[in-house]
């Protein structure tokens, strides 16, 4: 197949829907562990409960349970409509609430657009509502305001502030990942900057090269061409000898111009700052001193050791250029301060110091002076020589530049002493010791979301506590039996027939109206003086209440010792 040809459908991989956005694999022992984990939770939540659970058959209920723990696993892959399912299942079956907190919780921190996150909380809080008052009657939860009541309850501590958590979760995701992103940017940039300006100082320094050689080779050419004019002459089986090193001489510069061609265009020193011979010695750092001073820089000078005319060019380049980008800099950000600068010789070390104090004034926020990589440099000549260089703040708020540069540096200093380029991705810088590896993150978060599901079944059952208690509170008693009541009425308002009571009044109660076709016997509790039990009589035609008999029979006891029964 060619790298260009589309995937072919068959082989492209499905998608497991317990995976969440960016999850390859099916994920099975995820979901299996969370499957065991939400039905652990359903049971609890399901006993917690207690008398506000709704009285479905037990096969319907198991299946409710095994919904709603489908439905949380798969709130990844389908955050939206796992959060609303279980809303909805929530107000016929209290037990899964917890579950539909975890699935709004999930949905509200993966949505982004802020209406979508209303829209769903909003419809959450309708399906809680609208399904547990319109079967809390035929679930055994009570009336349908009750029902009402108890869904707004089951809402708000479970679709509402689950989901004002998610919101805030997700926006500090985002947060934290824009964040990740402008700093990689940052550091990016200020890679390429650094690289540029490595760049721009070697082409410098190949510049300096280019005119220090360039002009020994002149020299070198313009007298082999003066020799070989006197042995015309003088030794005329010498002059194609020099004629050699004339043209040997021009060849080796123009490979000179082609070498240092590669580093693109040459960055030189032009005007009063051109680098000469002279560059770097004691009478030249003076001179860039003096040039401070009258610029109203007040710069104490101090020189220790020979000077370094002795010393290679690119010693003394190096020497001057610290020198002046300090002083450069001082001028530009720190004007009036007192500034000292000190080079110290000896036997193999050339060591520059330039230190400034606290500026008068504190600098612009911009002076729109500088690309602000001269620093930068400075550190890559100094490594190229095989040296040292560090600048920063000091403590009393000024700033401070140390340079150690080899008297003699070897031919190989540039190889081993440059800094290698930083090439690949750039990560944020982050402190040893304080990145958390993935299963503390894992840990960190579970402990986190056991905590906060914790605290929202606290409230939920806070809640359901007061709600079934102002349903206790407003309780009231039937009225007492009448006749024209139903069978229903009457047994709501007395106790439930009793066969006991029944078997007592047989042959004792009073004749029983003609048109009854049933009577119920409940037991009015109590005993009448003298032994004797007193029964109430309820007598039903159709359905209907047509009669009610008080009256009274003797107690049958049982005499101790065996003895006979009697009245």
């Amino acid at each position: 197949m060619s790298p260009s040809a589309p995937p072919d459908p068959q082989h492209r991989p499905t998608r497991s829907p317990f995976a969440g956005p960016g999850e390859q694999g099916r994920r099975l022992w995820r979901a299996l562990w969370e499957g065991g984990l939400a039905g652990l939770l359903v049971l609890l939540t399901y006993q917690g409960e207690g008398g506000i659970s709704s009285t479905l058959a037990g096969g319907a209920t198991t299946f409710l349970g095994f919904a709603g723990i489908g439905l949380v696993l798969v709130r990844r892959r389908y955050p939206v409509p796992s959060a609303l399912g279980l809303a909805a299942l929530m107000g016929i079956m209290p037990a899964v609430a917890l579950l539909t907190a975890v699935a709004v919780y999930g949905a509200t921190r993966q949505t982004e657009a802020p209406r979508r996150r209303a829209g769903l909380l909003l419809a959450g809080v309708a399906l809680a509502m609208s399904t547990c008052a319109g079967f809390a009657p035929d679930v055994g939860l009570g009336s349908r305001p009750y029902g009402l009541v108890l869904g707004a309850v089951l809402a708000a501590t479970t679709v509402i502030v689950p989901g004002l958590v998610g919101t805030a979760a997700g926006q500090q995701d985002r947060l934290l990942q824009a964040l990740r992103e402008r700093t990689a940017a940052a550091e990016e940039a200020r890679r390429l900057a650094d690289s540029e300006s490595r760049m721009h100082e070697r082409s410098r320094i190949a510049a300096e090269m280019h005119d220090l050689v360039g002009h020994r080779l002149s020299l070198i050419s313009l007298h082999a061409g003066g020799l070989e004019m006197a042995l015309l002459k003088e030794a005329p089986e010498l002059r194609d000898e020099a004629a050699l090193v004339r043209r040997a001489t021009r060849d080796a510069m123009q490979e000179l111009r082609e070498a240092l061609g590669v580093l693109g265009p040459l960055g030189r020193d032009t005007g009063t700052d051109a680098l000469t011979d002279a560059t770097g010695t004691r009478a030249d750092i003076g001179a860039l001193v003096e040039e401070s001073r009258a610029g109203g820089i007040p710069v104490e000078f101090s020189w220790q050791g020979a000077d370094l005319d002795a010393r290679p060019a690119r010693v003394r380049r190096a020497v001057h250029r610290v020198v002046r980008e300090s002083l450069t800099n001082v001028h530009r950000y720190a004007a009036g301060a007192h500034v000292s600068v000190a080079v110290t010789h000896t036997d193999d070390r050339v060591e520059i110091r330039v230190r400034n104090g606290a500026p008068p004034a504190p600098p612009a926020a911009a002076t729109g002076l500088g690309s602000g990589r001269g620093l930068t440099g400075l550190r890559e000549r100094a490594a190229l020589l095989g040296g040292d260089f560090e600048a920063g703040p000091t403590p009393g708020g000024g700033f401070a530049v140390a340079a150690d540069i080899p008297g003699d540096p070897g031919p190989g200093a540039e190889a081993t002493g440059a800094a290698p380029y930083e090439d690949g991705p750039v990560r944020a810088a982050v402190q040893p010791g304080r990145e958390l590896s993935a299963v503390q993150r894992r840990l960190a978060g579970a402990v986190t979301g056991l905590l906060g599901l914790a605290g929202v079944g606290v409230m939920m059952l806070f809640g359901l506590v007061l709600v079934d208690q102002a349903r206790e509170s407003d309780y009231q008693p039937p009225p007492e039996p009448r006749l024209g009541m139903t069978r229903e009425q009457v047994q709501d308002a007395v106790a439930y027939d009793d066969d006991v009571v029944r078997a007592a009044a047989a042959g004792r109660e009073p004749p029983r109206p003609r048109s009854a076709t049933t009577c119920i016997y409940p037991y009015a509790g109590g005993e009448s003086e003298g032994g004797r039990l007193e029964i109430v009589r309820y007598c039903f035609r159709a359905d209907t209440l047509i009669a009610i008999d008080r009256f009274k029979v003797a107690m049958v006891t049982e005499p101790p010792r065996g003895g006979r029964t009697h009245d």
